[in-house]
């Protein structure tokens, strides 16, 4: 991969690239151990709920405690009190679940945030890597990305719930990173699918790009994971495949909730009813698809493979029907690639500052601010979002739901992740317009 920069040449830097790379390995040091030293310093001044409360990963515990106890009940369990409460993934994840259901939930509960903080570095150091970086470069960028990652509110609510969305992105980013010869290539990406079906996006992707082995690997995991299912919960399998479970998007809870960051999400509040928006969502979701892979295809076609896959991956956040807060992590290996951008600008003074004009304010809209709106000011928790006042628990629909009543700043700070996340796809299609036709580079 070629590049007018030292930063992110191949060859050994010299001279004033030297210095660059130094300079940049020394600013990522400093935020990467900032961000890890205020993160280690909330943990322990907060108490355990306020940082690690794990809520997620208890109804994932609850999960796999029935799995192993009482299968039948799996689909029709509820947190008591909340109805709208109840395990929400796939037969096979709840036998992954029940694996770990014996584990001491505290001690559960670390293990998830650790594993979840590697994943995050691990993303953000491979992204570098499949956009050219090498050595010293590599190693400044994905500690400075990292470190600013660490703070974005998807990543801090995934920490807090103990959701596995930091683990899923590193196994899919890790797996469609391996060199197409490797005949796994696609398992993992399966496996994923297996879990949380979002992820199957990445085998049509495999398809379009005509990596057909690679996308029959994948196939061939996720189907795998199905029949297990179904050989080992054949009644939770049956009410989940074949009872159309796995349809029904209001099961996570009320599709229009503040937390929902998707086009299905913003639609359901602007129309005030969940059915309109539901025949809303799926017009602005085959659109939204369709330019979507499409962009992707042409970025991988144009040799800029890591940015391909990313745009794959913003345009499932937008079409799913659920993108929780914690589901836009995705945005930590996209910063490494408005930073490559602005790198790549070369001596075009006027493009590398709008890149990391673009780069700055997505890490500003995506950031773990404090709750200055609140009388209870928390320190973490608290994205720009929450400006919006957010229905607590709610599910099925109610015209009382106070996302149908926001007006003024609060149509905007509700929507902010996923009106951001269209301006980003703005301009993913315009780079894939551009690049278009475009010979990919020898190495």
């Amino acid at each position: 991969m070629s590049t007018d920069t030292g930063l992110v040449s191949r060859r050994p830097a010299s001279g004033a690239a030297g210095r660059d790379q130094r300079a940049l390995l020394t600013a990522g040091l400093v935020v990467a151990a900032a961000a890890a030293a205020l993160y280690l310093a909330a943990v322990a001044t907060h108490p355990w709920a306020a940082m690690l409360k794990g809520f997620d990963l208890s109804v994932y515990r609850m999960g796999g405690v029935l799995a192993r106890n009482n299968a039948a009940a799996l689909y029709t369990w509820h947190l008591p009190g909340e109805p709208g409460i109840q395990f929400t993934y796939t037969p096979f994840a709840a036998l992954v679940f029940a694996a770990i259901s014996g584990v001491p939930f505290h001690t559960l509960m670390g293990v998830a945030a650790a594993v979840s903080v590697f994943a995050l570095v691990a993303t953000v150091w491979i992204a570098f890597r499949e956009l050219g970086w090498r050595g010293t470069a590599r190693m400044g960028a994905t500690l400075l990305v990292a470190g600013i990652a660490l703070w974005l509110e998807p990543v801090q609510r995934t920490l807090f719930l103990g959701q596995i969305e930091l683990m899923l992105m590193g196994l899919i980013v890790w797996d469609l990173c391996q060199p197409d010869r490797r005949w796994w290539k696609g398992a993992a990406t399966g496996i994923a699918a297996g879990i949380k079906l979002v992820p199957l996006i990445f085998i049509a992707y495999l398809v379009l790009t005509r990596r057909f082995r690679q996308a029959a690997v994948a196939a061939g995991a996720f189907v795998a994971t199905v029949v297990t299912g179904f050989a080992v919960l054949p009644h939770a399998s049956a009410q989940w495949w074949l009872h159309g479970s796995f349809l029904q998007a209001g099961r996570t809870g009320f599709v229009g909730d503040q937390a929902n960051q998707s086009l299905r999400g913003i639609l359901t509040r602007l129309a005030g009813t969940v059915g309109t928006g539901q025949a809303l969502w799926w017009a602005a979701a085959i659109v939204v698809g369709v330019l979507g892979l499409a962009a992707a295809v042409l970025l991988h076609r144009a040799g800029r493979t890591f940015a391909g896959l990313m745009a794959c991956a913003l345009t499932a956040l937008l079409i799913s029907p659920i993108s929780w807060d914690h589901h836009w992590v995705w945005i930590a290996p996209g910063l490494a690639v408005l930073a490559d951008a602005a790198v790549r600008a070369g001596r075009g003074a006027r493009a590398r500052a709008g890149w990391l004009a673009v780069a700055a304010a997505v890490a500003v809209l995506y950031a773990a601010w404090p709750h200055f709106w609140s009388r209870r000011a928390g320190l973490l928790q608290g994205g720009l979002i929450g400006y919006a006042p957010a229905t607590s628990f709610g599910h099925g629909d109610n015209p009382r739901y106070l996302e149908y009543h926001w007006h003024g700043l609060q149509l905007i700070a509700g929507n902010l992740y996923l009106l951001a996340g269209a301006a980003l796809f703005a301009i993913v299609l315009v780079t894939a317009a551009r690049v278009r036709g475009v010979t990919p580079p020898k190495d």
